[in-house]
């Protein structure tokens, strides 16, 4: 088992990465069968070039307020669906639904709602008498919805984990703080979410990093636009590969967007792990 696990991994991991690395110090367009090495010129360009900054400021809102809201939506949807009622299993379903779809697809279902002409949203806009709203003519606002709509999409995977994690909690700490006379607010302050940290720690290392992998509804709702104002670095990669024919450029930024995924997510990990001791210490 392990040598056909070792052949996939050099063939589909280890040889991309390497090809990616050689590529980044050429100057290649894509396509082309001559092209030359320029050193580290492509590296030293990611630090002068506007576009590259924009793309990593939206990336880091992407990643980390997409992350905040996922933690509030899914620790509040878990808090109330994991108690029993009626039509729990239903409820539970619908939320973490859209999760098991392609972000891409649910891009381009938010892509309707929110575009311009003949969108859903800004139907119901003018029927209230207003004039429509172009949503994602506005870099920073286009910015903020694909942040909202990724929250809702994957809040659902949020709230399954932290389900987990209250389920998991024994009965007799909170019967014990019921005795002593805590109130509801003071056993989930002081025994829920101490206990919830191991649930916390894969919550947030995960959204952290699907945040700043970010591509689908980048390139469903706004394609990075209008100019470069949306892009996320994952999807300006796509665009300065082919779109722009900047193929080491590309690699180069694709470089060291996985350098700075992997020290962000081994990083938090190693903070909240430290958090985690010192709750159960």
């Amino acid at each position: 088992m392990t040598v056909p696990a070792l052949i996939l991994f050099f063939m589909f991991v280890l040889i991309p990465i390497i090809s990616g690395i050689n590529i980044s110090f050429t100057n290649w367009n894509g396509y082309s069968q001559n092209y030359s090495y320029v050193g580290m010129k492509n590296y030293v360009n990611l630090f002068k070039d506007d576009s590259v900054r924009i793309a990593f400021r939206n990336t880091l809102i992407y990643g980390f307020g997409s992350t905040l809201l996922q933690t509030i939506l899914g620790l509040a949807f878990a808090m109330l669906l994991v108690n029993r009622f009626l039509l729990r299993g239903v409820a539970r379903t619908l939320i973490y639904m859209p999760a098991m779809v392609a972000q891409l697809i649910i891009g381009y279902i938010w892509y309707f709602l929110v575009t311009y002409e003949r969108g859903a949203i800004n139907d119901i806009v003018k029927l209230f008498g207003h004039a429509p709203v172009d949503w994602m003519s506005n870099g920073i606002r286009a910015v903020m919805i694909i942040m909202f709509i990724n929250a809702i999409e994957y809040c659902g995977k949020t709230m399954i984990i932290f389900i987990a994690g209250l389920e998991s909690i024994p009965d007799m700490y909170k019967e014990a703080a019921s005795i002593d006379g805590a109130n509801l607010w003071q056993s989930t302050i002081h025994i829920t979410l101490p206990m919830l940290m191991p649930a916390f720690t894969t919550s947030l290392v995960l959204n952290v990093i699907g945040g700043l992998k970010m591509f689908g509804l980048v390139v469903a709702l706004t394609n990075g636009g209008p100019g470069y104002a949306s892009h996320s670095l994952s999807s300006l990669i796509n665009e300065l590969y082919f779109g722009t024919q900047q193929a080491g450029f590309s690699a180069a930024l694709g470089m060291a967007s996985f350098i700075f995924i992997m020290l962000v997510s081994i990083l938090l990990r190693k903070y909240l792990e430290r958090k985690e001791m010192q709750y159960n210490g």
